[in-house]
C-alpha cells in the first residue's frame, strides 16, 4: 500500500498560487454558467451506457416485424445509448430534467408542468405509457433521491420516503418542511437541519454552522460542501477516502485542510473515493484507486492487463520494451503507483479547458469540461467508461461518440456500475451561449 508523500501543511502552503489562478479564471467561469443555466431549458437528451441487468438502461423493444432491436436485458453495454422517452397520461413527451441511480435502478426526474417521477430497473415495468413510481404518488416532487431499498422523494411542503420491497401504499417515513423558515431549500440527500440516510434511520442532522450546500453519500463515508466552498467528511476511512491524510474512520463532519482556503463548488463520492471541483475548474481527486478511478497510476491494473494481454496473446502498444520488462521497469520505481492516495490530489483531465461537472461510480469516475467533452476512467467492466470496450484505464479519456455525432455534455450522473450523461446537439449549445462557441 502507497501513501502519498504530501502533507496537509504542504499542500495548503500552495492554496495562494492557486487562488491566483482562480480569480483570473473568474470571468470566463460566470459566462460559462450563465451558458449552463441558458441551457436547462432546451431539449436535453440522455445516453447510458454500462451495467444493464435490470434494463436501467434500455429494454428488449419489439421492431413492426417482430423482431427484438436489442437483446432482453442485455447486461453490458459499452456503447452510449439513449435512454426511451416518457410519456404522460395526455400522450405528451417528458423532458428528463434529472436522474438519480441505484445499482440495480434508475429514477428519472422530469420537471416540466405537472412534476413527476419514472422509474427503471429491478421490478420496475418500463413503460413509455404512464408517468408515475406503481402505486406510489410522484406528482409534485421537485427532487429525488434512491437506494437499492428506498426512495425518498422532495415535494415543495413535505418529504416522503418509500419502502420499494414492500410496495405499501403510504410512506415509510415524512418530515414536512415549512417554506418560509431559513434553510428550508431541500437538495437532496440535503433536507432542512440534516440529510437523508441510505437506510433507517433515515434522518440525521448536521451542526447548523456547516451551513451545507450539496452533500454526497459514498458506500460508507460522506462529503459536504458548504457554502463557503469548504470541504467536510465523515464515515469510514480505510481507503483514504475522507481526504484527512490517514486510513481512520471519522464520527463527525470534519474539515479537508489540505483543501482550506480553495473554494471548491461540487463534491462526488464513489464506493471508496471522493472528488471536488474548485472555484475555477480544476478537479480534485482522493481515496482508493485499485482500478485507476483516480486517474493515477494503478499497480493492479497495470498487472491485470498485462496478464490479460499474455493470456489473449496481444502485443503491447510499446514493442521498443517487452512488456515484462516494462513492468520491471515500473516496479523498479514503485512510488509512482498508487494504492490509496490519502490526500486530495490535483488531477489534469484535460490541459485545454476546465472541469464543470465530475460524478463517481463505484470503482469509475467521469468528468465533463466546460467545451462539452466527457472524461471517464476507472473499472470499465461492464462498459460504463463508454469507450466501446469492457477495458479499464487509470488514465482519463475521451468518450468520443459524443463528439463524433456532434453532442455537447452538459452533465454526467455515474450509477455503482454505469453511466448517465445528459446532452444537447452542438448546434443547439452554440446558439444557446451568446458568447463565441468553442467547439
Amino acid at each position: 500500500m502507497l501513501l502519498p508523500r504530501h502533507s496537509s501543511s504542504s499542500l495548503a502552503a500552495c492554496a495562494p498560487a492557486v487562488l491566483k489562478k482562480n480569480k483570473n479564471k473568474r470571468n470566463r467561469r460566470l459566462v460559462l454558467r450563465t451558458a449552463s443555466v441558458e441551457l436547462l431549458g432546451v431539449q436535453m437528451r440522455w445516453f447510458g451506457f454500462g451495467f444493464n441487468a435490470f434494463g436501467q438502461i434500455c429494454v428488449q423493444e419489439k421492431s413492426g416485424r417482430g423482431e427484438s432491436s436489442s437483446a432482453p436485458h442485455q447486461v453490458k453495454i459499452s456503447h452510449p445509448a439513449e435512454l426511451s422517452s416518457h410519456m404522460d397520461r395526455s400522450r405528451c413527451c417528458l423532458k428528463t430534467s434529472q436522474i438519480r441511480v441505484s445499482w440495480s435502478r434508475r429514477a428519472s426526474l422530469h420537471l416540466e408542468g405537472d412534476s413527476c417521477l419514472s422509474l427503471a430497473g429491478f421490478g420496475e415495468s418500463v413503460s413509455s405509457e404512464d408517468c408515475g413510481i406503481s402505486k406510489i404518488e410522484s406528482r409534485g416532487c421537485k427532487d429525488v433521491f434512491i437506494s437499492e431499498s428506498h426512495l425518498t422523494l422532495a415535494f415543495p411542503d413535505r418529504i416522503e420516503t418509500w419502502d420499494l420491497q414492500k410496495r405499501e401504499k403510504s410512506p415509510s417515513w415524512s418530515m414536512d418542511i415549512k417554506t418560509d423558515a431559513e434553510g428550508s431549500d431541500v437538495n437532496l440527500p440535503l433536507v432542512p437541519g440534516g440529510y437523508i440516510a441510505l437506510k433507517p434511520p433515515f434522518y440525521c442532522t448536521l451542526p447548523g454552522h456547516l451551513k451545507a450546500r450539496s452533500l454526497a453519500l459514498g458506500a460508507e463515508h460522506a462529503v459536504l460542501l458548504t457554502a463557503t466552498g469548504a470541504v467536510y467528511s465523515w464515515g469510514l476511512g480505510s481507503h483514504g477516502q475522507l481526504g484527512h491524510g490517514g486510513l481512520t474512520s471519522e464520527e463527525e463532519p470534519r474539515a479537508v485542510e489540505a483543501l482550506w482556503g480553495m473554494p471548491m463548488t461540487h463534491v462526488a463520492t464513489g464506493g471508496w473515493h471522493s472528488a471536488c471541483i474548485s472555484d475555477g475548474g480544476d478537479l480534485y481527486v482522493w481515496g482508493w484507486n485499485e482500478s485507476g478511478q483516480l486517474g493515477l497510476p494503478s499497480r493492479g491494473l497495470r498487472k491485470s492487463q498485462q496478464k490479460t494481454s499474455q493470456q489473449t496473446g496481444e502485443l503491447c502498444c510499446d514493442t521498443s520494451t517487452p512488456p515484462d520488462d516494462k513492468l520491471k521497469e515500473e516496479e523498479e520505481h514503485e512510488d509512482v503507483f498508487i494504492s490509496i492516495q490519502a490526500f486530495p490530489a490535483l488531477l489534469d483531465v484535460s490541459s485545454s479547458c476546465e472541469i464543470r461537472a465530475v460524478s463517481c461510480g463505484s470503482r469509475h469516475t467521469a468528468a465533463v469540461t466546460t467545451t462539452g467533452d466527457l472524461y471517464t476512467w476507472g473499472w470499465g467492466e461492464y462498459g460504463q467508461l463508454g469507450h466501446q470496450t469492457v477495458t479499464s484505464s487509470d488514465e482519463p479519456q475521451r468518450v468520443e461518440f459524443f463528439r463524433a455525432e456532434q453532442m455537447r455534455v452538459l452533465d454526467v450522473v455515474c450509477g455503482t456500475w454505469n453511466t448517465f450523461a445528459a446532452v444537447v446537439k452542438e448546434e443547439v449549445a452554440c446558439a444557446e451561449n451568446s458568447t463565441k462557441c468553442t467547439c
